[in-house]
């Protein structure tokens, strides 16, 4: 017998039994100090947080043990989180996770199995390939196809566009980066994509050596799509003056609006001009699920790569996300040996160890929720969620564009909205630009702060909005009726006194 034996889940009785206990506080904890919540958030401003939490004894010399430490978590921490679960937590793509994905993550910590080699995740790397297999598929690759999970769409974004990077230094230059690093002509490789791109496609660009100047923001049409058109005048462009475009990084549910782009027109113009296609899917691939809607992902089989978040429309905890190739050779140009992790004999054997095709070495067992909520619940009811939160988008952008008093940025091509305060009886000009801006950030901060609604902001065509984004499958039309009627009392509250 251990000394240790209680601070650890093993075979021991003592072992099993202070798991047992711990779990038991944690989910009475979670249930006192979070389930109970009503509304998105009844915390303190930024400032009080700060000063409440900042003098914590992080590590005493002696402990104070896990009763009393997960209590002072709940007081503090959970009682001051946002609300994801909560109908009027409308802010951000930021799903309430599903509750067989919340199970999942006790046994994805229990077992705390490490993705990166065979011998430390036996079972689990077989499954992740096997939910891995199921999305190519599913996505209408070919048997060709492969891919991995990642911690997020960021990151599955910056495999994209490395992958596009490596592989034309390869095809076009004859260059191999792995081994040589950026090749001289690397200053003129190019990234085109929407100007409603996330951020993420800059952030790879600096990140992978070719600096955020390599990204060309293509203008987008009346829906916020990219303008196809004008996407070949500008690989046009940039090739007469010397540049070489190496991807086209389209978006499948832009953050703001939802927008996707024309993902068969794109995959012609990338295949006419020999560049990759990336397509950012994190918003917009859980409609691959809905009968419905699933027309909308049209051309996304045609894609030489795809990033999916299932922490967003699939209802997962973070992190949990994938990304696609559709030819798994791709994969050889990051492919690494390890002779204590994964040597070479290991594949030569088909000793599947998953680190061959990532950039990260230790990875979290993520898989598990998306086959444990999928396997659970089936593919029709998280469809039926879906369809829901679109259904619901699409009445309350009618009752937004019907009040006079408030303002629709645009229709809703997802489950996005942007919306803003602004009163017919407000005369147009700078002046009055920026006092509807202020009146609106006022709006936001009121709602949340007050615990009314969790709403973003963001800017349309220069000036604030509020970003209503419907993930959430349990938010009705009567929430949003309500949390609308609390938005313009404090609009004309606003608007009096400022």
């Amino acid at each position: 017998m251990s000394p240790f034996d209680r601070d650890f889940l093993s075979a021991t009785p003592a072992g099993r039994h202070a798991y047992a206990t711990a779990m038991t506080a944690a989910e009475a904890v979670i249930q006192r100090d979070l389930a109970s919540l009503t509304g998105p958030y009844q915390g303190p401003s930024a400032t009080d947080l700060a000063r409440l939490i900042g003098d914590l004894d992080v590590c005493p010399e002696e402990g104070h043990g896990l009763e009393p430490t997960l209590d002072l978590v709940g007081r503090l921490i959970l009682r001051n989180s946002i609300v994801v679960s909560d109908p009027a937590c409308l802010g951000h793509l930021h799903c309430a996770p599903l509750i067989p994905a919340l199970a999942a993550e006790a046994l994805i910590a229990a077992a705390n199995q490490s993705m990166d080699s065979w011998d430390q995740a036996p079972a689990a790397s077989y499954l992740e390939q096997r939910v891995i297999d199921w999305l190519c598929e599913l996505f209408g690759f070919g048997p060709a196809a492969d891919g991995l999970f990642t911690s997020g769409g960021t990151q599955s974004n910056f495999m994209g566009l490395m992958l596009a990077r490596d592989a034309f230094a390869e095809q076009v230059c004859g260059w191999r980066i792995q081994d040589h690093g950026l090749p001289s002509t690397s200053s003129r490789f190019r990234i085109l994509c929407s100007e409603d791109a996330h951020f993420s496609v800059r952030q790879s660009a600096a990140i992978l050596g070719l600096g955020q100047n390599a990204v060309v923001p293509v203008p987008v049409d009346a829906h916020r799509r990219i303008d196809v058109a004008e996407a070949a005048n500008l690989i046009n462009d940039l090739r007469k003056n010397g540049a070489q475009p190496i991807a086209i990084a389209a978006t499948a549910g832009t953050t703001d609006c939802g927008a996707i782009d024309p993902l068969p027109e794109l995959a012609a113009l990338a295949r006419a001009y020999g560049v990759w296609l990336h397509v950012d899917a994190a918003y917009a691939g859980a409609l691959i699920l809905s009968d419905r809607h699933r027309s909308k992902l049209a051309g996304i089989n045609l894609a030489d790569s795809i990033a999916i978040d299932f922490h967003k429309l699939f209802y997962q905890p973070i992190s949990c996300s994938a990304f696609l190739v559709r030819d798994r050779s791709a994969f050889n140009l990051i492919r690494l040996h390890a002779s204590y992790l994964n040597p070479e004999s290991n594949e030569t054997a088909g000793v599947l160890d998953l680190v061959t095709k990532s950039i990260q070495t230790t990875r979290r067992f993520d898989g598990l929720k998306p086959f444990v909520s999928l396997h659970s619940l089936g593919r029709k009811r998280i469809a039926a969620m879906i369809d829901t939160t679109i259904e619901v988008a699409q009445a309350a952008a009618s009752l937004i564009a019907a009040d006079p008093d408030l303002e629709l940025a645009l229709p809703p091509s997802l489950n996005a909205l942007m919306l803003r305060f602004c009163p017919p009886n407000m005369t147009p000009g700078a002046v009055t630009d920026q006092r509807i801006d202020a009146i609106n950030l006022a709006i936001q901060q009121r709602l949340l702060l007050e615990g009314h609604a969790m709403l973003a902001r963001t800017e349309f065509r220069g000036r604030v909005f509020m970003k209503i984004t419907l993930l959430n499958p349990r938010t009705t039309i009567a929430n949003i009726e309500s949390i609308l009627a609390r938005l313009k009392v404090f609009g004309r509250a606003a608007l009096a006194n400022h």
